[in-house]
C-alpha cells in the first residue's frame, strides 16, 4: 500500500508544480471574433479570409498585452491553403481551388498555451466561388441627382465594368466587351467604360458580356489559352426634366356652371400634381393641398364656382428629377339663370298638380255623361225589365216619373197638348 500511496501524493505534487504554468482562464462571451474575406471570387484565384479577435462590448473590455496569447484553428478544406498570417489578435489565410461552389470556413480561438481549452470565441464564414468573371457594372451622371437610378435623357450617361480581382489573377488577360444598351443599340469594345445618350424617356436594361483571354501553362501541353467569361445587367430609369405645364381652361365663365380644364405635363410621368385655388396667383407652400397621383403626361380637373369673382388656379407638378408651377386666372360672373337643382324640384310639383287637376276635372266630366246617357233604373226596376222585359210593352209611369225628376236634362216624358176652338 506504501507505493501506491507514494504515486498518488507524488502526482498531487507534480500537478501543483504545473498550476503556476497554466494560463489564465478566459470566460466565454466576452470577445467576439469577426471574419471579412475578398469573395466572391472566380475558380483558380486566390481568397483571402481574416479573423479579427475584438471585445464582445464594443472595446470596453481590455485585451492582454502580452504576444502571442491567443492561437486561431482554422477548417478550411476543401480549398488549398497557400498562405497563412498570425498575429497577436487576428490571422489571415490564402486558399485557392479550382471547383466552383459554397464552401464553409470556420476558425475557433484558444489561449496559445491550452489548445484542449474552451474556445474564447469561434465564427463561420461561407465563400462564393463562380466558374465566371466576377464584377459589377457601375453607372454615372454628370449630374447630382438625390434619386438611385434615375438619370436624364439627352444628356451623357457613363456606363463602366469593374472587374473584381483582388489576387490580379487577370493582370495579364485582355479583355472583350459586348455592349446591349436596351434600345437597339449594340457595340464592341475593348474598352471597359461606354459614354451613351439616350433621347426618349423610359427604362432601359444594360446587358453586357465580358470575355477574358490569357495565356498559360497547362500541364503536359506546354503553353495554351485560357478563357472565362461573365454576363452583367443593370436597368436604368431615364427620365425627362419637367419643362411646364400647359393649361387649357376658359379664363371667364359664370356662377354655378361646370368648368374643366386639361392640364398637359411637358416631362415624363409618374408625377404628383398638387393645385388649390386663390384669390391671386403665389407659390403653394408645402402641405398647403393634397396631393394626387398622376401616371401620364394629361390630366383633366374640375371645380364649381359658387361665388362671383377673381380667381387663381395655382398648379404644382413634380416627378423623381424636377418640379415646376403653374398659373390660371379666371373671372367668375354671375349668373342670371337660377341654379337647375332648384328649378328642377318647382317644375315637377307643378307639373303634378296640374296633372291632378285635370285628371279630377275629367273624371267628373266622364262620370256625369255616363249618368245622362245611360240612366239606371232602381234595383227592383231593373229586376222587373230584366226578368218580364218580353212581357211588358211599356215602362210604368211612376218610374218614368223619377227618372224625370233625377235627370233634369231629360226631355219631358208628356208634351202638352195645344187644342184649338173653332
Amino acid at each position: 500500500m506504501a507505493p501506491a500511496l507514494w504515486r498518488r501524493v507524488s502526482l498531487i505534487l507534480w500537478l501543483a508544480c504545473l498550476l503556476p504554468l497554466a494560463p489564465a482562464v478566459v470566460a466565454a462571451d466576452l470577445y467576439e471574433l469577426h471574419l471579412i474575406s475578398d469573395s466572391p471570387a472566380t475558380t483558380g484565384a486566390e481568397v483571402t479570409i481574416t479573423a479579427n479577435l475584438v471585445p464582445s462590448d464594443n472595446g470596453s473590455l481590455a485585451l492582454p498585452a502580452n504576444n502571442p496569447v491567443y492561437h486561431f484553428h482554422w477548417i478550411h478544406a476543401p480549398l488549398l491553403l497557400t498562405g497563412k498570417t498570425d498575429e497577436a489578435f487576428n490571422s489571415t489565410i490564402h486558399a485557392v481551388t479550382n471547383v466552383p461552389g459554397d464552401f464553409p470556413v470556420s476558425v475557433w480561438v484558444t489561449a496559445s498555451k491550452c489548445w484542449m481549452c474552451q474556445p474564447v470565441a469561434r465564427s463561420l464564414l461561407v465563400l462564393s466561388i463562380t466558374e465566371s468573371l466576377v464584377g459589377n457594372l457601375v453607372v454615372t451622371q454628370n449630374t447630382t441627382l438625390p434619386w438611385p437610378s434615375s438619370y436624364l435623357t439627352k444628356t451623357a450617361l457613363k456606363v463602366a465594368f469593374q472587374l473584381h480581382d483582388p489576387s490580379s489573377f487577370f493582370k495579364t488577360a485582355s479583355f472583350l466587351y459586348s455592349w446591349d444598351l436596351g434600345d437597339g443599340v449594340q457595340l464592341v469594345t475593348e474598352d471597359s467604360v461606354v459614354y451613351y445618350n439616350y433621347s426618349i424617356m423610359g427604362t432601359f436594361t444594360v446587358k453586357l458580356k465580358v470575355v477574358a483571354e490569357w495565356e498559360q501553362t497547362m500541364l503536359g501541353a506546354g503553353k495554351g489559352v485560357a478563357q472565362k467569361t461573365g454576363d452583367f445587367s443593370t436597368s436604368l430609369k431615364l427620365q425627362e426634366i419637367l419643362q411646364g405645364i400647359q393649361v387649357l381652361g376658359p379664363t371667364q365663365i359664370q356662377t354655378f356652371q361646370k368648368m374643366t380644364m386639361t392640364l398637359n405635363f411637358l416631362g415624363s410621368p409618374p408625377l404628383t400634381l398638387c393645385w388649390r385655388l386663390k384669390p391671386e396667383c403665389l407659390p403653394l407652400e408645402e402641405g398647403e393641398c393634397h396631393p394626387v397621383s398622376v401616371a401620364s403626361t394629361t390630366y383633366n380637373m374640375s371645380h364649381i364656382f359658387r361665388d362671383p369673382g377673381d380667381y387663381c388656379f395655382s398648379i404644382r407638378a413634380e416627378n423623381v428629377i424636377s418640379k415646376t408651377h403653374q398659373y390660371h386666372r379666371i373671372q367668375v360672373f354671375p349668373s342670371s339663370i337660377q341654379p337647375a337643382v332648384f328649378a328642377f324640384p318647382c317644375a315637377t310639383l307643378i307639373t303634378m298638380m296640374l296633372a291632378f287637376i285635370m285628371y279630377m276635372t275629367l273624371r267628373n266630366a266622364a262620370h256625369q255623361k255616363d249618368m245622362v246617357e245611360n240612366p239606371e233604373p232602381p234595383s227592383g226596376a231593373r229586376c222587373c225589365q230584366v226578368c218580364c222585359g218580353p212581357f211588358l210593352l211599356e215602362a210604368p209611369s211612376e218610374y218614368l216619373e223619377v227618372v224625370r225628376e233625377n235627370h233634369g236634362l231629360l226631355p219631358p216624358l208628356y208634351k202638352s197638348a195645344k187644342t184649338y176652338t173653332v
